[in-house]
Formats: structure tokens, sequence, C-alpha cells
């Protein structure tokens, strides 16, 4: 289904995952998983699954009384295209905006100092993350079987992913002017 974006894969992942959600349970739902590694404006998700019913990827169901909520089921047509996307093992090139590097990237045109206290800055904060998603990971719950592996997964990757930020930073930290060619 190429007239779909991550973002619409998210919704019906979490749908397929959770059941039948408002565009607010999303938003919680996102909150609490993906948005560490794909975050999404809280606006979109509240457009995103309206697009998706238009598709008949979810069915929508409007309460009739009280806050007159909008709830959102996946519908065959969209666990069919979850599964086809998920199957197919190609991807874009991910990519990264990270305004470390960016400052990295241009820091020959600076203080020498500037380097240093950008590398500790950086060590830092990805030691705060580091140190987050463990504490994410010794949180799972074991009888949980059915997000235990997936969760797992992802916190392993995002534990790795922020070791060598960590890593990196420091030892540009404490040797700046090491030339590193390997």
């Amino acid at each position: 289904m190429s007239e779909l974006t991550p973002p619409g894969y998210v919704v019906l992942g979490l749908i397929a995952r959770h059941g039948a959600m408002t565009p607010y349970e999303l938003k919680t739902r996102v909150e609490e998983s993906v948005e560490y590694f794909w975050p999404i404006p809280h606006a979109q998700l509240y457009r995103i699954p309206a697009r998706l019913a238009e598709l008949d990827l979810l069915r929508e169901e409007a309460e009739q009384t009280g806050r007159r909520r909008r709830v959102f089921h996946l519908t065959d047509a969209g666990r069919a295209a979850l599964r086809q996307w998920l199957a197919d093992p190609q991807t874009p090139q991910p990519e990264t905006r990270d305004p470390g590097q960016l400052k990295l990237f241009f820091a020959d045109l600076g203080d020498p100092a500037d380097v240093v206290a950008l590398a500790r800055r950086q060590a830092a904060q990805h030691r705060h993350w580091l140190d987050h998603y463990r504490s994410l990971r010794a949180g799972l719950d074991p009888t949980d079987a059915a997000r235990l592996l997936s969760r797992v997964r992802i916190l392993k990757l995002a534990i790795l992913h922020e070791q060598a930020y960590v890593d990196f930073w420091e030892s540009l930290a404490s040797d700046p002017h090491r030339l590193d060619l390997d």
C-alpha cells in the first residue's frame, strides 16, 4: 500500500496490538512505545485514523452520546496492509537529525574548547537515555509474552545505540585532539 507512511503503519500496528482506540488513546500508546525512535506529532494522530478509515483500513465508530468519541477498529484490509508491510524487508534509508552531530561537523570553525563542552553535554544526554532504556528493560513484565519479545528487541537496540554514543562522546571529551582514522 504505497500511499501509507510510517505513521500510518504505527497507527495500524498499535490498533492491531491493543485493539480499538480513540485518537487520544493512540497518542498515549505512541508516547509509551515508539515515540523514543519515531515521534509523531499529536495532531497527526487525530488525522491519520480518519484517513485510514477512508482507505477502509480502519472502521470508525462514533459514540452517539457522552463525549462522542471516535473509536477506530482494524479492518481485515488494514490487517492485510500491516502484514504486507511487515513482510517486506525493504525500508528507506534511516534519517538522522542529530543537533550534536551537526555542531560536531562544524566544530573546526569554533573554539576548540567548545568541542569538549559539546562532547561532555552529549555524553550526559546519551547516558540519560541509556539509563532510561535500561530502566524500561528492567521494568518489563515477563508475563506479557505477546509484547515481551518485540519490547526486548527494540530496547536492546536502543541500549546498544545509546552505549555507542556515550562511548564516542566520552572518548572525544577526554581526548579531543585524537585522530581516529580506523
